[in-house]
C-alpha cells in the first residue's frame, strides 16, 4: 500500500483522459427537470490515429444490442475527448440496468473493444433529465483485470471484500464509481477532493466508498451543487479496523469539470485507482487427471480423486491445479487413445475418469472386481487397454441396473437441455462407431453425412436404438457430476482448477462428423522442425476454416468456452499460435516437414527475378536427387533403392517412381513389410528424399506463388546450389519467415481472440511455445493474455536460457511442461548445456553434478517461485524432486510426453498415493514454507 502523502498535481494515467473528467461540449442553458430521463450523454477520453473510428454498445437495443456492425459512432470533440448525445425521451422501454462498452474499429475493419462489464447504467433509478457518463477506457491488457476473472473473484479473493455502510444523501449529482482489486479484507476505499464536499483534503475525514458484495467497483454518490468547479479529487485507501487513512493513490489529482446543473447527473467511470495490481503471487500443481494415484484408483486417475489432491496441494501451499485435457479420446479402443489431445469430441468428457463406486454404489458386480482393481492400481504404468475394457464393461453393467430412470431426473433434464447440442450428435456418433466398428465415418455403410433429420430419428426415444444411445447420456451426466463435486471441492479448499483446450479436434470425430465445413479435411495441422522433433510434427488434425468460422460468430467455440466453464476457472490454449497461423501438412505427407504456415504471403516468382535469382522451377520445387544425395542417405543401399523406387531423370539425377512419390504412398508401401532395420532405414531415407525441396507451389498459385520448405538450408538440395544463389535465397527465406507476415498474422489473431476472450471470464493462458512471431508477444499483453515462460525454451533466440527473474507479471513460470523432461530428465541429456546451466543460471562455480541433485532441483524451483509472473507452475516430479527419499528413482520414468512420437503411450502415474504424499509431514511443511517465503 502506497505511504500516506500529500496530493500530487500530475496525471493518473488510468483514469480518464489522463485525470481530466467532465468536461463536455456545450449545450446551451440546461432546461429544468422533466418528469423521467431525457437526454443520456456518453463521454470517453481516447487518443486515436488516422483511420481509427470510436463506437458505443451496449446489451441495449438502443446501443447495438452488443453487436459491433451496429454499435453508435461518436463525434471527436476536443483533445482526445469523444461524445455522444442520445435522445431517450420517447424510449419506453428503459427499466432495465444498460451495460455498455466502448469498441474501436480500426482502419483494417478490425475492433478493439473496451473491457469489463462495469460500465452500466440504470435509467429508471435517474431522477434527472440528463445523466452524463464519463468514462475511462479499460485496456484489456491492464493487469486489475485479471483479477475480475471468475478464480479470483469466486475463489482467490472472495474474502478480501469489506462490507461498509455509507449514507447516500437525498439529493446528490455526481457518483464516483472505481475499482481496485487487490485490497485486503479491512480496507476499502476513500476520495477527499478540493471542495468542502469532499472535505478539502483533511485526511482526518475522508469520504468512504462501498462495495456491494458481487460487484466489482467502489461507488459514491455525492453532491457538488454548492461547489465551485473545476474539483481536484483523489482515491486513497482507509483502514476500517483502525479507522485511519492510509494515503492516496499514486498519479496526479483527478479533475471534474462537470457542475451539478440542476436536471443532471453525472456518473464518472473512474476507472482503476492507481494502486500496485501487480503484488498478488500464485503457485500450482500441474498433473493430468490419468497420472494420479490414491489407494481407491481403478489403475488410474479419476475426477474423485482430484479432493485427494486439493488436500495435499492446500497443505503444501499450493493454489492452483492444472490439468491436461479430459475429453473423450474413444476412437480405437486401444492404447492409442491413450493420446489426450486426439478428442473425438471438444465437449465429452472421458469415460475412463469415472469412479465405478461414485456411479452405483459397492454391487455384486463391482466386488468381482475388486483383485483386479488392485492389480491394476499396483502397476507403475496405466494400462490403458485394460483399464478402459473393465471400466466400460462395469458402466454398461450399472447403467442396465438403472433401467432409465435417471432420465427422468429433474438434474439430469436439466444438464440435457444445456448441453444436447453436442451430447446427442456425441451419443449418436458413439453408438454408429460401435456398431460399424470403426470412427471411420466416410466407411460406415450408412450416416456417412451427418443429416440432423435422420439422426434425430436415431436417437428418438422411440428409437430401437435408444437404450444403446442413452448409454452414453448416462455416462456422461455422471462424468459431468464427478467432476463438478470435484472442482467445488477444490473452489471450497481456497484452490482453483485449470483446465487445457487442445488447438485440434480428431479427424475422425463428432466435430468433424457434425461440422465438416468448419474444417479443412483435406490438410493436416502440425508444428515446425525444432529441437525436440527435427522433422516436425504432424498432429493429423483438421486445420480450422476460420473464413467459415468467423460467418457464425465462432458459434462452435464460444460454446465449447461455456462448456469449460462448467468446470473449470482457468484454462490453457494448446498452442495458441494457431490462432495467428497454423502449420498446414498436405494429407499426401507424414512428416511435419512437409508443411507450411497458413495464411501465409507466399513468394511470388517476381520476386525473384527482381533479386536476379535465375528461377528453376524443376530444381526448386522437386525432390533433388543425385548420386551425391543418395549416398549420403542410403551407403551401400543406394543401388538397391535405385533399383526399387527410383527412375533416371537425365543429367545426373533420378525421379521418385509414382508409386512412391509421396511419403503417404512409402508409408503404405513399408508398412505391408516386416518392420526391421533394413527396411526402416530407406522408409525413412525415402521420407528424407521426397523432403528433400526447396520450394513448395503455393495452393491456387499457378505456379506464380511459393511457400519455402522449413528449414530451406539444411536440406543437400540448397547445399549443392553455387553460393550467389544460396546467398540470394537465404535472404528471401528470412523475408518469408521473419518479416513479411507479422502484421499479416497479427491482423489474423485479432480477428479472432479478442470475440472469443470477449466470451468468458475464466483466466485465459496461451501455451506460445516453439516458432514464435514477433507479434505474438504484444498481442498477448494488448489482450491480457497470460504467456507461458519456460527456462531452457527461450523466446528469444540470442539466449541460451530464459531466467524466471525476467518473467512478465501476465505470464505462467514452470521448469517443464508435459512435453518434455523433468528438470531431473533434462540434467544428464546435454552435458555442455547442464554445464552453462549450472555456472550461469544457478551460478555455481566449478564442475556440475552428473546427476541433477535435490538442492539443485530445489534451487530450480526456488528461481521460479520468486519469479515476478502472476503463476508459478510445477509437475509434480519436479516438486518430488527436491526430496531424495521421495522421488523416483530414474528420472527418465517421469517423462509424460515425447512430441516427437506421434504413437508415443500416455501412461505416467504418480509412484506414491495421494494418501502417502499427504503424511508427509517434513516435505509438506518444506515446501509450504518455500511457497509462501516467496510471497506465493
Amino acid at each position: 500500500m502506497p505511504r500516506k502523502k500529500l496530493p500530487a498535481e500530475h496525471k493518473n494515467d488510468k483514469a480518464l483522459a489522463g485525470g481530466d473528467t467532465g468536461r463536455i461540449p456545450p449545450a446551451g442553458e440546461a432546461k429544468k427537470p422533466a418528469a423521467g430521463l431525457q437526454k443520456l450523454i456518453f463521454r470517453v477520453g481516447f487518443h486515436t490515429e488516422f483511420g481509427q473510428e470510436l463506437f458505443l454498445m451496449g446489451d441495449h437495443p438502443l446501443l447495438g444490442g452488443n453487436q459491433p456492425e451496429q454499435a453508435l459512432p461518436m463525434q471527436y470533440f476536443d483533445e482526445g475527448n469523444w461524445y455522444l448525445a442520445i435522445d431517450v425521451s420517447s424510449i419506453a422501454s428503459l427499466d432495465q440496468k444498460i451495460v455498455y462498452n466502448y469498441v474501436l474499429r480500426n482502419a483494417d475493419g478490425t475492433f478493439r473493444f473496451d473491457w469489463g462489464t462495469d460500465k452500466y447504467i440504470h435509467p429508471s433509478r435517474v431522477s434527472a433529465e440528463e445523466l452524463v457518463c464519463i468514462d475511462a477506457w479499460n485496456h484489456a491488457g491492464y493487469f486489475e483485470n485479471s483479477f475480475y476473472t471468475e478464480p479470483f473473484r469466486k475463489v482467490l479473493l472472495k474474502d478480501n471484500h469489506t462490507p461498509v455502510v455509507i449514507a447516500s444523501p437525498e439529493k446528490y449529482t455526481h457518483t464516483l464509481h472505481v475499482k481496485t482489486p487487490l485490497l485486503p479484507r479491512g480496507q476499502t476505499l476513500c476520495v477527499l477532493g478540493s471542495c468542502a464536499a469532499l472535505r478539502n483534503w483533511d485526511e482526518e475525514r475522508p469520504l468512504l466508498m462501498a462495495r456491494a458484495a458481487g460487484e466489482d467497483a467502489y461507488e459514491l454518490p455525492v453532491d457538488l451543487s454548492g461547489d465551485s468547479f473545476p474539483i481536484a479529487y483523489k482515491y486513497g485507501v482507509y483502514d476500517t479496523v483502525a479507522g485511519k487513512f492510509v494515503g492516496y493513490e499514486d498519479g496526479r489529482n483527478r479533475v471534474l469539470h462537470d457542475s451539478g446543473k440542476a436536471g443532471r447527473q453525472t456518473l464518472a467511470h473512474d476507472g482503476w485507482a492507481a494502486l500496485p495490481a501487480d503484488t498478488w503471487k500464485g503457485a500450482g500443481i500441474a498433473i493430468p487427471v490419468f497420472s494420479l494415484r490414491t489407494g481407491n484408483s481403478f489403475g488410474i486417475g479419476e475426477f474423485s480423486d482430484i479432493p485427494l489432491l486439493v488436500d495435499w496441494a492446500k497443505k503444501a501451499g499450493l493454489t492452483m491445479i492444472q490439468l491436461l485435457p479430459v475429453n473423450d479420446t474413444t476412437a480405437t479402443h486401444t492404447w492409442m487413445d491413450s493420446y489426450p489431445y486426439a478428442a473425438i469430441s471438444a465437449f465429452a468428457l472421458h469415460p475412463i475418469y469415472l469412479n465405478l463406486d461414485k456411479l452405483a454404489g459397492k454391487t455384486r458386480a463391482l466386488q468381482k472386481l475388486e483383485a483386479e482393481r488392485k492389480r491394476l492400481n499396483a502397476l507403475d504404468k496405466v494400462d490403458y487397454e485394460t483399464v478402459a475394457a473393465l471400466k466400460w464393461q462395469y458402466i454398461q453393467t450399472a447403467y442396465k441396473a438403472s433401467d432409465g430412470t435417471f432420465l427422468q431426473e429433474p438434474e439430469y433434464q436439466q444438464y440435457f437441455s444445456q448441453n444436447q447440442h453436442w451430447l446427442v450428435p456425441y451419443a449418436a456418433f458413439c453408438y454408429l462407431r460401435d456398431q460399424y466398428g470403426t470412427v471411420n465415418f466416410h466407411q460406415w455403410p450408412a450416416y456417412k453425412k451427418y443429416d440432423e433429420q435422420s439422426v434425430s430419428e436415431l436417437t428418438d426415444p422411440s428409437s430401437r436404438a435408444f437404450a444403446e444411445i442413452a448409454l452414453h447420456y448416462f455416462v456422461q451426466y455422471h462424468l459431468h457430476k464427478q467432476l463438478k463435486e470435484a472442482t467445488a471441492y477444490a473452489h471450497a479448499g481456497g484452490l482453483i482448477v485449470k483446465g487445457d483446450i487442445a488447438i485440434g479436434v480428431y479427424r475422425y470425430g463428432a466435430d468433424a462428423w457434425q461440422s465438416p465445413e468448419l474444417y479443412h479435411m483435406d490438410f493436416q495441422a502440425g508444428a515446425p522442425p525444432d529441437d525436440f522433433a527435427v522433422t516436425g510434427q504432424n498432429w493429423g488434425f483438421p486445420t480450422y476454416d476460420w473464413e467459415r468460422m468467423r460467418k457464425d460468430g465462432f458459434a462452435w467455440w464460444k460454446q465449447r468456452f461455456e462448456q469449460m466453464s462448467d468446470y473449470f476457472d482457468a484454462f490453457r490454449i494448446d498452442h495458441i499460435l494457431g490462432f495467428f497461423r497454423i502449420w498446414s501438412i498436405p494429407m499426401d505427407a507424414v512428416e511435419g516437414i512437409m508443411g507450411h504456415f497458413v495464411p501465409a504471403i507466399p513468394v511470388h516468382i517476381s520476386e525473384f527475378h527482381s533479386r536476379q535469382i535465375w528461377f528453376d522451377h524443376h530444381r526448386y520445387t522437386r525432390p533433388f536427387i543425385n548420386d551425391e544425395v543418395l549416398r549420403e542417405l542410403f551407403g551401400a543401399d543406394s543401388e538397391l533403392v535405385k533399383s526399387l523406387f527410383l527412375k533416371y531423370d537425365g543429367f545426373g539425377q533420378y525421379a521418385l517412381k509414382p508409386e512412391y512419390d509421396t511419403q503417404r504412398k512409402v508409408e503404405a508401401h513399408f508398412s505391408t513389410l516386416e518392420q526391421d532395420t533394413l527396411h526402416s532405414k530407406v522408409q525413412q531415407g525415402l521420407y528424407q528424399l521426397i523432403s528433400n525441396v526447396l520450394l513448395f507451389e503455393a495452393e491456387n498459385g499457378e505456379a506464380q506463388q511459393y511457400h519455402f520448405r522449413f528449414g530451406m538450408e539444411h536440406t543437400s538440395s540448397f547445399r549443392q546450389l553455387d553460393p550467389h544463389t544460396q546467398y540470394q535465397l537465404r535472404e528471401v527465406y528470412v523475408d518469408y519467415f521473419f518479416r513479411r507476415q507479422d502484421d499479416f498474422w497479427m491482423r489474423e489473431a485479432m480477428q479472432k481472440l479478442p470475440a472469443l476472450k470477449r466470451v468468458t471470464n475464466m483466466l485465459v493462458c496461451g501455451e506460445d511455445l516453439g516458432m514464435v512471431p514477433a507479434c505474438v508477444p504484444d498481442v498477448m499483453k494488448q489482450l491480457g493474455l497470460l504467456s507461458l515462460e519456460i527456462q531452457r525454451m527461450p523466446k528469444n533466440p540470442a539466449e541460451e536460457f530464459f531466467h524466471p527473474a525476467n518473467a512478465p507479471y501476465l505470464s505462467v513460470v514452470t521448469p517443464s511442461t508435459h512435453d518434455m523432461s523433468t528438470v531431473r530428465g533434462w540434467w544428464t541429456e546435454d552435458r555442455e548445456r547442464t554445464q552453462h546451466f549450472y555456472n550461469q543460471q544457478l551460478g555455481q562455480p566449478g564442475e556440475a553434478p552428473q546427476d541433477c541433485e535435490a538442492w539443485i532441483n530445489k534451487a530450480i524451483l526456488v528461481q521460479h517461485l520468486y519469479s515476478p509472473a502472476m503463476w508459478s507452475v510445477f509437475q509434480l516430479q519436479d516438486l518430488l524432486g527436491i526430496d531424495e527419499s521421495l522421488r523416483r528413482k530414474d528420472p527418465v520414468e517421469e517423462r509424460i510426453n515425447i512430441p516427437a512420437n506421434p504413437r508415443h503411450y500416455w501412461q505416467y502415474r504418480m509412484h506414491i498415493c495421494l494418501e502417502q504424499l499427504l503424511a508427509e509431514e517434513s516435505f509438506n511443511t518444506a515446501l509450504n514454507k518455500m511457497v509462501k517465503d516467496s510471497g506465493r
